[in-house]
């Protein structure tokens, strides 16, 4: 595995290691290998270079995953630039309070994609905030028009500026802002430097035993702080990424087959659709090479990882656990017993992640008891751009609070069990909403559930099922639920008192049940749910 300090470092030493093997291909047959990718960045750094761009200038960017946004990622790393990526989900409302708070130089986007016209969202968004130029990327970056069909030669570097030093990890400066994927009504910029990335695509390497014939299935968005984890351990190991830009798309599954795909990203939603396509098209096989099913971003129902085994061999599972403030802070590893993958998010991924399990009154909680996670480590983020936000992050210790609700076993694996507020607090009682979810994924009418809180005046909060059903036809009833979740001895007062059918979850790119919404649409319900 390749180890350089920078990005930019890193995507020359692998040009240099391995130039001709492959480095991404897209669903149109594009692709570049790893001096041609090398190449490109340059390329396009010069005409970035031109325009301006150069060290500690910001780019906001929202491409699709495709050659195009590897290449810009590339350039803006050689430039010394500092890089904002936005999720392609964000409408004028989200970009125009990141355009405003981040201020950037430049803001990138396509043209019209899936429907949407984000040139001219940018453009009304720009004329809003002067010194903010806009770019739109349709079928080349500047300078590279052919990308991925057309070689390209590299470039002389005499004319762009000295690249990235090479300083130790804690002195590195931020050049990354992500903001938070939207699972909460306002996205926070938290950020990052090449160490605290690097540090998530390290742990997830070495979780997977990432190497150079890998072909990974790169089904969600590249803005997604995740999807640095990949590039990154990529170019480290030389492995192959496979971009989709659209998964929703019908011959999504044959391009995965086609490449040859061995680990198939990306969480729960994605390795359900994965179940569903080898299930329904069992000759031939859909993907014969498949190693394991990296995930991560929402949780598991821990019958999905045995199912993935019967149907496809490998490992299973290899889900890890993290937020966009600190990525991949665990990792469950291809060789851990099935039990721990089914049901944990694996282990600190790296040993220098420092992770513990607070009880509410601020002490420890001791192995499988639940707390608050929080961590100190290489993975964590420098703060906010919003640096008011801070104080509340890290406790007085150093420990970011992860917001998440979890355990430690005595061997180290980790177990979310819900949101810090994800508590449905109810006449005075505490129920987590994951413990009901999990019953009821059982379930075999539950398709998919997500289990809210809603304002009551009686109770406080009152405790809702919203449910995707397996059968529209044949619909869970609400007292088919009740008398299922009695039976599994759940204790009355955590038995959902609404349940809601709906066609399909609200979620973000990355499969999280985007929860604010439910609350939002059911809270102004005042219908008898019995």
């Amino acid at each position: 595995m390749l180890e350089e300090a920078t990005l930019c470092r890193l995507i020359e030493a692998r040009a240099e290691a391995t130039p001709t093997a492959p480095m991404a291909v897209d669903e149109r047959g594009r692709s570049l290998d790893f001096a041609g990718y090398h190449a490109a960045c340059l390329t396009v750094a010069h005409a970035l270079s031109a325009r301006g761009l150069g060290p500690d200038r910001l780019v906001s960017w929202m491409l699709p995953t495709r050659l195009e946004a590897l290449v810009l990622v590339g350039a803006l790393a050689r430039l010394d630039a500092r890089q904002n990526p936005i999720l392609p989900i964000y409408r004028g409302r989200e970009v125009r309070f990141i355009v405003g708070q981040a201020k950037p130089a430049l803001l990138v986007t396509p043209g019209v994609w899936r429907g949407f016209d984000y040139a001219a969202m940018a453009r009304e968004i720009a004329a809003d905030h002067p010194g903010v130029e806009t770019l739109v990327v349709e079928e080349g970056l500047p300078g590279v028009p052919q990308l991925g069909i057309a070689p390209i030669p590299t470039p002389s570097t005499a004319a762009l500026p000295a690249p990235p030093r090479a300083l130790p990890a804690a002195e590195l400066p931020v050049r990354w802002l992500f903001y938070s994927s939207g699972t909460t009504a306002d996205p926070k910029g938290a950020l990052h430097t090449d160490a605290t990335l690097w540090a998530a695509a390290k742990g997830m390497a070495l979780g997977l035993e990432l190497d150079a014939s890998d072909r990974i299935a790169f089904v969600f968005p590249f803005t997604h702080i995740g999807g640095f984890a990949w590039l990154l351990g990529g170019l480290a190991t030389g492995a192959c990424q496979i971009l989709i830009e659209n998964f929703a798309a019908p011959d999504t599954m044959a391009v995965l087959r086609r490449n040859g795909v061995t680990l198939g990203t990306a969480g729960t939603v994605f390795h359900e659709a994965y179940l569903r396509a080898a299930r329904a098209c069992p000759d031939p096989p859909l993907f014969p090479g498949l190693r394991a099913f990296p995930g991560g971003g929402a949780p598991k129902p821990p019958q999905l990882h045995d199912d993935l085994v019967a149907e496809f061999g490998g490992a299973g599972i290899c889900s890890g656990w993290g937020l966009t403030e600190a990525p991949n802070l665990s990792m469950v590893h291809v060789r851990d017993p099935d039990a721990k993958k089914a049901q944990t998010e694996g282990r600190p991924s790296l040993p220098e992640v420092d992770l513990r399990a607070v009880r509410s009154d601020g002490s420890l909680a001791g192995p499988g008891e639940a707390g608050e996670l929080r961590v100190r480590g290489p993975h964590v983020c420098r703060g906010y751009l919003d640096a008011r936000l801070d104080a509340a992050a890290f406790d007085e210790h150093g420990y970011f609070r992860t917001g998440d609700l979890g355990m430690l076993d005595a061997e180290g694996y980790v177990t979310i069990t819900g949101r810090l507020k994800d508590v449905i607090i109810r006449k005075g009682e505490n129920i987590p909403a994951k413990e009901v979810e999990d019953l009821l994924y059982t379930h075999p009418k539950v398709a998919e559930v997500a289990v809210i809180g809603l304002p009551d005046p009686k109770t406080g909060e009152r405790c809702c099922a919203v449910v995707v059903t397996r059968d529209p036809a044949d619909p869970l009833r609400f007292d088919e639920m009740q008398r299922f979740l009695r039976e599994a001895q759940l204790m009355t007062q955590k038995i959902p008192e609404q349940l809601e059918l709906v066609p399909e979850l609200p979620r973000n790119p990355t499969g999280k049940i985007l929860k604010h919404a439910l609350r939002a649409r059911y809270a102004r319900s005042e219908t008898d749910p019995a």
